[in-house]
């Protein structure tokens, strides 16, 4: 997903950088979105960063993850995922390797292009995007949608690479799972639209950091996001 605006925090280190937006930094989605909803008793509720002050009045009537409808009308034996293609200047690496499990090796590759369709959404500047909206539901869709809404009202996008590594993935009888990863957002900005300005950052502890997420299968056989929360500067992540 994405840097945030103005500093880093949490659901990536996004947390200061919404709420006292002043300029974004880079932190990237879900410190933003974390911040939004800052709830971090539960396991798996964004607790990043950024508190939404700037999308307060901004909006979209819809709300993300809402009507449930559209996605559910057809449901095909072998889902077919919304494709994303990122401009040039956006890179990442995923060290995922294979587990060998299916359905955990499924969890990984949707949850890989979930986090790509987050900065599809800042890129196109459309907080309804569909492609993200194919892999967020409930919970994880609405605070996602304040984060890339925070990105268009301020017109501005992401650059830079994004590194995860040391995912570790469960999987439970009753069809949910939960998957938890770090970020290295060390090389990735914030971009202006207007000015095509990139505001670099330093590296810090910050800049490193750890998401809780809470997945489950919908009937098309897609893991999707119900629950997010992050951490930045988590030692767990420091290199």
């Amino acid at each position: 997903m994405a840097p945030l605006l103005p500093s880093p925090d949490s659901f990536g280190s996004l947390k200061t950088s919404l709420v006292s937006y002043r300029e974004p930094t880079v932190n990237r989605r879900p410190t933003l979105l974390a911040a939004l909803t800052l709830t971090a008793a539960a396991a798996l509720t964004l607790s990043a960063c950024g508190s939404d002050d700037s999308s307060k009045g901004k909006d979209n009537d819809r709300i993300a993850g809402a009507d449930p409808g559209s996605e559910t009308s057809a449901s095909p034996t072998a889902a077919e995922r919304p494709k994303i293609d990122l401009p040039s200047d956006l890179s990442y690496t995923f060290d995922w390797p294979e587990t060998g499990d299916k359905e955990k090796d499924a969890i990984l590759s949707d949850s890989e292009q979930s986090i790509k369709a987050v900065d599809l959404a800042i890129v196109n500047q459309d907080a309804l995007d569909k492609p993200y909206l194919y892999y967020y539901e409930d919970e994880a869709a609405a605070i996602t949608q304040k984060f890339i809404q925070n990105y268009v009202d301020h017109e501005a996008a992401v650059t830079g690479a994004y590194r995860f590594y040391a995912p570790q993935v469960a999987v439970d009888k009753d069809g949910t799972a939960s998957l938890s990863y770090c970020e290295d957002q060390g090389k990735a900005y914030v971009k202006y639209l207007k000015t095509d300005k990139v505001k670099r950052t330093k590296v810090t502890a910050k800049s490193y950091v750890i998401y809780h997420t809470s997945l489950k299968k919908n009937d098309k056989g897609v893991w999707v996001i119900q629950k997010i929360v992050s951490q930045s500067g988590s030692p767990k992540c420091q290199p």
